[in-house]
């Protein structure tokens, strides 16, 4: 079971990455959505161009009256907000099995959180922020999965768990459509290292679960371990518990390795456990030993390969393949 091969279902903001259908006929830049276009499914929308405001069109905003929301276009005074709501409706009733959402950041219909409420269309101060209304409804009925907007997933933490999270469950969502107990064992096995990074009592939880799958129904089996994936893969993994995920991958290698290797290794999970260093790089070495030993224990684990590894790599302008660094300082590049 190769998970990074496996190609998650996402439905993306249709303004990034895919067309120029911004309020001002613009489209918004993503390194993040443009590499993850070669890995996945994507399903682009654009809510507002859906129920008919065109590309250009004047802005809409939240306005808050007698304590309910409306989506106001100031510059015509139309109300949307029942034309919106049904499109989302209508949308999301259609969708496929989905396994993650990217939306556009501040937009006040697809934006996650932090969207302006207004008390009035015309000139006035925000109130409150809050979601946009189609994200409102993506938030109410996709909980469980991963959700988030192209602006936080420049932070390479966030990036890391969301791209994580697809990718696991769109691996299940495969094991799943098949209905096999067996599979599920599988997948289980391939997925306890991330697991126990995420949430031990629930990894061990959804272990007991596939322990017992003999005696419960196909459906009922599934939709059971399906929730728990979710909750789990909703936990942000701690820095202490991938440290002693890296500790327990490293205790399969102590009679193979060298004092130097060892030490080495602990000096990079201890420069990961005081900040100095990314999760990647102790990973990096242990995935080295996964294949040169071909430990089975560890080898189809997706822990160490959780997602395809083009969508890790380092923007242009940290790497030594960006701009001439050296220029202008009288040195040559070697």
């Amino acid at each position: 079971m190769n998970q990074a091969a496996i190609r998650p279902r996402v439905v993306v903001s249709r303004c990034i990455e895919f067309d120029p259908c911004r309020y001002d006929g613009s489209k918004i830049p993503s390194p993040v959505v443009a590499a993850l276009r070669e890995h996945a499914e994507c399903i682009p929308v654009c809510p507002e161009v859906e129920i008919g405001l065109g590309i250009p069109r004047a802005t809409v905003r939240i306005v808050r009256q007698d304590g309910t929301d409306h989506l106001v276009q100031p510059a015509t005074g139309r109300d949307v907000t029942l034309e919106m709501t049904a499109f989302a409706h209508l949308f999301l009733d259609s969708l496929p099995p989905v396994d993650g959402f990217i939306l556009k950041g501040g937009s006040p219909t697809s934006g996650t959180g932090g969207v302006r409420v207004y008390p009035s269309a015309g000139k006035s101060m925000a109130i409150e922020k809050t979601a946009g209304f189609f994200a409102r409804e993506v938030l109410q009925r996709f909980s469980e999965l991963p959700i988030e907007d192209e602006l936080r997933l420049n932070n390479a933490r966030i990036r890391d768990h969301f791209l994580t999270g697809i990718f696991t469950l769109a691996t299940f969502r495969t094991v799943e459509e098949r209905g096999a107990r067996e599979d599920l064992v599988t997948f289980h096995a391939a997925n306890k290292l991330l697991l126990m990074a995420c949430h031990q009592q629930l990894m061990h939880e959804m272990g007991r679960l596939v322990a017992s799958r003999a005696t419960k129904e196909p459906a009922e089996l599934f939709f059971h371990y399906r929730h728990l994936l979710c909750a789990a893969l909703s936990q942000v993994p701690r820095y202490t518990n991938n440290i002693n995920v890296l500790q327990h991958a490293l205790g399969y290698f102590r009679d193979r390795i060298s004092g130097d290797e060892k030490a080495y290794c602990l000096g990079l999970i201890g420069r990961y456990k005081n900040g100095h260093a990314t999760l990647a790089e102790p990973r990096g070495l242990l995935r080295s030993w996964v294949i040169r030993f071909g430990e089975p224990a560890l080898i189809n684990q997706s822990f160490f390969a959780p997602y395809p590894v083009e969508l890790a790599d380092l923007p242009d302008e940290i790497t030594d393949r960006g701009r001439d660094v050296w220029k202008g300082r009288g040195r040559e590049k070697s």
